[in-house]
């Protein structure tokens, strides 16, 4: 019996080959990359400078004014606090022989200047979520933002939110101390860090109310890492002159006109993966593999969240083991009120009802009559 040996034909190879061609994927060239990621950087600093959008929606809704004039008063007065002691107490009172003079600076702090700083942003917060609240609910209308029913998990989950923000806020300040500490060049990079995490709280309000998880709202950022560097910038320019409290005043200042402004934008690109799709264009550019998509931005940040929520976690469920568990998983569950719930005593073991009692005992009294009919025939 003869082997019978088939050979290919051209046309085959030729199949396989474009096949092949087709499956690879195609990317965009190092100056195209290089210049969208230029043109998201300009647009991000565009929209950073709209302040005709937050005039606009100011003088058109009463509530909206109302808040940001009530925050713009009490922060010009936690500025004045400040530049009070600044400028004027700690000049006269420095290198003071008489006790009390050298010590008025610290009766300054502890009895005004901390107090009125720290209501002031406790109010600024509580004001911003309103301005962010209305301003949503003007662009996308009432259904978009219906109040969700008082439960004990909802105040729970309100709680972890509001607690994990706090965390996060920390450890942002930590990270921009901790890289503006690196020499040659440590300053610059704390700034260029700084650009970011404003950025990230100016568009934190519009994320949640997309429903945006956690690790949602990083991915995005760090994706967009152009556009959100940019609009960022000058607000952390503005803030990165003066002592770390009135850096943090003036941020709270401007923190309501930005929010006003993210709400309005549209950040570019729509898909990172595929930058300059098009309608009726299926075809996938990918940018060039020698731009990253994405920066590890908060890499740190997250890292020092989920230490943090795991030193603070008092046993609340079940814990994962950590080489089953993503780097945000607990800082995640931790902000969404997971593991929060309070040991209720569990209930003991249930007695039967009358209801179970009585349903049995006709059960068995229907068995009995059925195997006594039996005997019967």
């Amino acid at each position: 019996m003869s082997r019978q040996h088939t050979t290919p034909q051209p046309n085959q190879y030729a199949y396989h080959q474009s096949s092949s061609r087709a499956a690879y994927p195609t990317f965009l060239s190092l100056h195209e990359t290089l210049w969208l990621q230029t043109k998201w950087w300009f647009r991000g600093l565009f929209d950073a400078f709209r302040w005709d959008l937050v005039v606009r929606t100011a003088t058109s809704d009463s509530e909206i004014r109302a808040n940001i004039m009530k925050s713009l008063l009490l922060n010009m007065l936690s500025l004045t606090s400040i530049y009070t002691f600044d400028l004027i107490l700690q000049p006269l009172v420095h290198d003071h022989p008489s006790w009390l003079h050298r010590n008025v600076g610290w009766f300054y702090r502890v009895l005004w200047l901390l107090p009125v700083v720290g209501v002031s942003f406790y109010l600024n917060s509580s004001w911003c979520n309103l301005i962010a609240k209305r301003t949503f609910v003007l662009q996308h209308g009432n259904r978009a933002a219906q109040p969700q029913p008082v439960t004990y998990t909802g105040m729970l989950t309100l709680l972890a939110t509001s607690a994990y923000r706090a965390v996060m806020v920390l450890t942002s300040v930590i990270v921009s101390f901790a890289l503006g500490a690196i020499p040659y060049g440590g300053p610059m990079i704390s700034f260029v860090f700084m650009c970011w995490v404003d950025a990230y709280y100016c568009f934190e309000f519009i994320w949640i109310a997309r429903g945006l998880s956690l690790s949602s709202r990083v991915r995005h950022l760090e994706e967009r890492w152009a556009y959100y560097f940019a609009f960022g910038l000058p607000s952390a320019a503005i803030c990165t002159w003066g002592s770390g409290l009135a850096n943090a005043a003036l941020f709270a200042l401007l923190f309501p006109a930005y929010i006003i402004m993210a709400m309005h934008c549209r950040p570019v690109p729509q898909d990172p993966f595929n930058p300059q799709h098009s309608e009726g264009n299926d075809t996938v550019r990918y940018p060039s593999p020698l731009v990253p998509i994405r920066l590890p931005i908060f890499a740190v940040v997250i890292r020092l969240n989920d230490l943090i929520v795991r030193v603070l976690s008092v046993g609340g469920g079940v814990r994962q083991p950590l080489h089953n568990r993503l780097p945000s998983n607990s800082s995640e569950n931790a902000e969404e009120g997971a593991g929060m719930e309070l040991n209720r005593p569990s209930p003991g073991p249930r007695k039967p009802s009358q209801r179970s009692l009585g349903s049995g005992g006709t059960g068995g009294r229907n068995v009995v009559r059925s195997s006594d009919r039996r005997k019967r025939d």
